[in-house]
């Protein structure tokens, strides 16, 4: 590992101002479960880590009638204990489909959010787009994209979090590079997905932070998430669903269904909302729903299996959020 500077801060400023606007230079630290690994396989060197660990307003945890709004440095365990998350079953079904206590009580929501792709190319040091992608369109693709990868980006957004948040409707504020700068906006603008190698998958600048998540009331909506996995241990899932509902007289009304594990970026499929409203939630129609989101679907060339995992995930989250069996495990 590189020798690099430490820097403790106590506050949003403070850390802002330990940022460099230089791409590299700084690393934000949360709950150390990506970027010491990442530190030691020289992936990424920065000069400095800035932790998070004592800027008390990132610990915070505040439900109001405007809904609820968790500090980025929040335990996933905390969110999970807090009794607001009660109303957000989506969010509660992806913490706990993350089946390992350690990552539970050190990862961050922040930090979860803001992870880097476990691609093995980028892992192994290829870089984030693997020669352009072609390594990866070439190569062993089984754990790679079928949503979005007409580019050289192919590798899929690693959060678990990310599509039960944005599913709800989630934004997230975001600050710096000054003490006095503040953006708050939709989760999923958060990610993007790269076109060279001087961008990363986030729209974050080097000196800027994620401050916080905002969720809204979940009022009348249903919500729910399910991800297909290898087995029950601590594994990344194969894909993930999310899924939330508005049904009025057992009819939806409104949906939103957000995909995991499938593309670059959170992949939201109106393609699969849009197949639901106006009709009941059952069986039959939530098959459907899972057909019409792999409608566009591109698969590569050893990842066409995908196809029918996003089918199931998508019936299964969308009969979860309308309180039905899902008839599987």
């Amino acid at each position: 590992m590189k020798a690099f500077e430490y820097a403790a801060p106590r506050s949003e400023q403070e850390a802002l101002e330990f940022l460099s606007a230089d791409r590299g230079r700084t690393e934000v630290l949360a709950g150390g479960t990506d970027l010491l690994g990442l530190m030691k396989k020289l992936i990424v060197t920065p000069d400095r880590v800035v932790s998070l660990r004592q800027v008390g307003s990132l610990h915070t945890i505040d439900a109001d009638s405007q809904g609820l709004r968790v500090g980025a440095m929040v335990t996933l365990e905390e969110l999970l204990d807090h009794p607001a998350s009660a109303q957000y079953p989506a969010v509660q079904q992806a913490i706990r489909s993350i089946s390992s206590q350690q990552l539970q009580s050190q990862g961050t929501l922040g930090g979860e959010l803001c992870q880097r792709p476990r691609c093995w190319y980028f892992r192994d040091g290829h870089g984030l787009l693997a020669e352009s992608g072609t390594a990866i369109a070439e190569g062993d693709n089984r754990y790679h994209a079928i949503f979005g990868n007409s580019g050289p980006a192919k590798f899929v957004c690693p959060s678990r979090l990310a599509p039960a948040l944005i599913a709800l409707g989630a934004r997230v504020r975001v600050i710096g590079p000054n003490a006095e700068d503040e953006t708050v906006m939709p989760l999923e603008h958060l990610f993007r997905t790269p076109k060279h190698d001087q961008q990363r998958e986030h729209s974050l600048a080097p000196d800027q932070i994620v401050a916080q998540i905002l969720l809204p009331p979940v009022g009348e909506r249903g919500n729910a998430s399910y991800e297909v996995r290898h087995g029950a241990g601590p594994e990344y899932p194969l894909v993930a669903a999310a899924a939330t509902i508005v049904a009025i007289g057992g009819v939806v009304s409104e949906a939103r269904i957000v995909l995991g594990q499938v593309a670059p970026t959170p992949w939201i499929s109106a393609e699969a909302a849009a197949s639901i409203i106006s009709l009941p939630v059952n069986e039959e129609t939530a098959g459907a729903a899972g057909d019409a989101a792999v409608s566009v679907a591109t698969p590569l060339s050893h990842n066409e299996y995908k196809v029918q995992l996003v089918r199931v995930a998508v019936k299964r989250a969308l009969l979860l959020a309308a309180g039905l069996e899902t008839g599987g495990f």
